[in-house]
């Protein structure tokens, strides 16, 4: 893996869609979890949400210290509050780097309580060495995929805040066997987004040095169909990583030019959507220069 690695995979690890959230409260705070998260991810103005997303984190801080740690029925709150803090922390954040580190890490610790209160042996392997960590999850039940796919995500905002830090970056083939556990559970689940990070990993070196683009490919097309061609992200991930990395331009303007010409409101994904779109824009001038 290359330093550059972990940066490419925050874009990814800050556009989760945080409706997911929702569904891994189990108690009763799901109601009010639902109704927040639909409202964060249904919204069409970024501008509104990184304003008001913080007073969400308070109240979901404050939801988690009233519950008894440990009990595995607080897995899913803990793990929603990781993927708030971890989209805040990868998304709104701007230029402020520490605030970033101490979100992810706040997000990451989340995502490691939440794990330990569902899974002793996948909690006791997490800084064991891979082979220890890949035992533990294979032993995994199917039914903690949504805690997996929650811990896969922080564990990349935390990477991406920790970049310079390679012990940190050692840790990546476990964020990948998260990954693929996840698809391998259930590859429709949230809609396919597992899916565009695995994407985005084998689509970050040509084949000639280890890469595989080709598995990229198909996992980027994977997401697409899984969200009905919904998941903007998917097409203009694609676009950036797979199409330019082949240098197939044909393929880069397709990609970018039907996320610009498509309406960005689509339950569940309307926030990211948006934001794909901007950025679609930005790879489109830039793709003059890359061309």
């Amino acid at each position: 893996m290359t330093r550059r690695l972990a940066p490419r995979l925050l874009l990814i690890a800050a556009m989760l869609p945080l409706a997911g959230c929702a569904t891994l409260v189990g108690r009763a705070s799901d109601q009010l979890a639902a109704q927040l998260g639909s409202a964060i991810t249904n919204s069409n103005d970024p501008a509104t949400v990184r304003d008001g997303l913080p007073a969400y984190l308070l109240l979901i801080d404050g939801l988690v210290e009233g519950q008894k740690p440990g009990d595995r029925r607080n897995a899913g709150l803990l793990f929603a509050a990781a993927e708030l803090n971890g989209a805040y922390a990868g998304n709104f954040t701007g230029d402020d780097k520490a605030r970033s580190r101490r979100l992810a890490a706040k997000a990451m610790d989340y995502a490691r309580r939440g794990t330990c209160a569902q899974d002793a042996r996948l909690c006791d392997a997490l800084d064991a060495d891979i082979e220890t960590f890949n035992a533990a999850l294979a032993a995994a039940p199917a039914k903690d995929v949504a805690g997996h796919y929650a811990l896969a995500a922080a564990w990349v905002g935390f990477l991406q805040a920790n970049s310079e830090d390679w012990g940190a970056i050692a840790d990546l083939p476990k964020v990948q066997a998260l990954l693929e556990k996840v698809v391998a559970t259930d590859a429709a689940h949230a809609r396919g987004m597992p899916h565009v990070y695995l994407g985005v990993l084998h689509s970050l070196r040509p084949e000639a040095i280890g890469g595989q683009p080709a598995r990229g490919r198909a996992h980027f097309e994977q997401a697409q169909a899984l969200s009905g061609g919904r998941n903007l992200y998917a097409k203009t991930l694609m676009a950036e990583y797979y199409a330019r990395l082949l240098f197939d331009q044909a393929l880069h303007d397709r990609l970018l030019a039907e996320v610009l010409a498509a309406d960005p409101a689509e339950p569940g994904f309307t926030l990211m959507n948006v934001l794909a779109q901007q950025r679609a824009a930005a790879l489109v001038e830039s793709g003059k220069d890359y061309f």
